[in-house]
């Protein structure tokens, strides 16, 4: 009986990664993504970009801290797209003694999460969410490399100048926004820059998400001769959306549309009426900095194609991660916390700098789809098409 405590000890510190000699063998780090449930699509983004830079990272040496090369160990648990199956993954992997969360995908997943990591003391490194409304929390332990609500605004305006003559311009725009806490957000920050950059907003509405009817909405944006769309509805809505304003013969001469077009169910659904739609998903796989190349390469071989737009943010967590554990030289969660913090440095998705509240400064990348692609078309310098303006009317597609 006497043999049963040390026995129960060293499973106990194996589980947690830690030799009986109290080395640690592995870094573990614990991811929370719906796999599974509404946002199993873009889970399976976050899921791929973890998972390939962990392979890489490891392949090459793993992590130095303290002068000793360890391997990264990722535990990824499915919380089904639900928020409070996210808070209980996360207790889970706290009491398994990760020193690092990495999150998934959605807004309401993130904005449960963040508070969780913060009440653990844990570092958390989380994409695919532009809500800027969770940075507001005073909270410590977020981290998120991915551009936020006022990066958005600001450099939607910053393309149009730069990609449009000033005579061109469209500079009547319409809002069509939903009725979220994002969508509020978004339309405060779209009209304070429109006022400030010579732009009118002379239509704006707000939608109930899951509405099927926006014919109001798009005959008031009509009337007012809105040159210009700016949404970011779901896909379903988003869809619905744009046949309605095909029905309704508005043809805008440019249209913003953040989120509902960022799958390839989007111009599968809408064939060429889905053209032309600008859209900000994060990311894209021809941006020219290093590591892109691997990551495509070894995304290629999984999945037949290059990185998805949220793979590439995915994999900067772990580079993010892996850089700022060796800087802390210790698996002390606080010691990475304030490293990430810290952070300066070049990924997949360029430069990386955390503001004060946890926002990353990033890139902002416009992608549009033309001829049932998904093109780059800002930054410039990595464009993989021309941008493609004005747009032709519905009925000349």
């Amino acid at each position: 009986m006497r043999r049963i405590g040390p026995i129960f000890v060293s499973i106990a510190l194996a589980l947690l990664g830690f030799s009986s000699k109290g080395i640690a063998q592995t870094i573990k780090i614990g991811a929370v993504v719906p796999l599974t449930g509404r946002y199993a699509a873009g889970g399976a983004q976050n899921k791929a970009g973890y998972e390939i830079a962990v392979q890489q990272v490891n392949s090459a040496g793993g992590v130095s801290v303290g002068g000793k090369n360890m391997r990264l160990e990722l535990v990824m648990l499915d919380d089904e797209s639900d928020p409070t199956k996210t808070v209980a993954r996360l207790e889970t992997l706290a009491t398994q003694g990760v020193v690092a969360y990495l999150g998934g995908f959605g807004s309401d997943l993130h904005a449960a999460a963040a508070s969780i990591a913060d009440k653990n003391k844990i570092p958390y490194l989380g994409v695919a969410f532009a809500f800027h409304g969770i940075h507001k929390q005073g909270l410590r332990y977020l981290f998120s490399p991915f551009p936020k609500s006022p990066d958005l605004t600001k450099e939607t305006f910053v393309f149009l100048d730069a990609s449009i003559p000033a005579a061109q311009r469209p500079t009547k725009v319409a809002l069509v926004l939903e009725r979220t806490d994002w969508g509020k957000e978004m339309g405060s920050l779209w009209e304070s820059q429109a006022k400030q950059r010579g732009y009118q907003v002379v239509a704006s509405g707000e939608y109930a998400p899951g509405a099927k009817d926006f014919s109001d909405l798009i005959l008031k944006a009509k009337s007012a001769g809105a040159e210009a769309v700016f949404a970011l509805p779901s896909p379903p809505d988003g869809m619905t959306i744009v046949r309605q304003m095909k029905e309704l013969d508005f043809n805008p001469k440019f249209s913003l549309i953040i989120r509902a077009p960022d799958p390839p169910v989007w111009s599968q659904n809408l064939g060429k009426d889905g053209d032309y739609v600008v859209l900000s998903p994060g990311w894209h796989f021809a941006a020219r900095y290093p590591k892109v190349g691997e990551l495509n390469e070894a995304h290629q071989k999984l999945f037949n194609r290059p990185a998805d737009p949220i793979v590439g943010p995915s994999y900067a967590c772990v580079q993010i991660l892996a850089d700022a554990i060796a800087r802390a030289r210790a698996l002390d969660r606080d010691k990475i916390r304030d490293a990430i913090a810290a952070t300066n440095m070049t990924t997949v998705v360029g430069p990386v700098r955390f503001r004060p509240d946890g926002t990353g400064e990033v890139k902002v990348f416009f992608q549009q789809w033309l001829k049932g692609k998904q093109e780059l078309v800002w930054p410039k310098e990595f464009a993989t098409a021309p941008f493609a303006y004005p747009a032709p009317p519905f009925s000349q597609r």
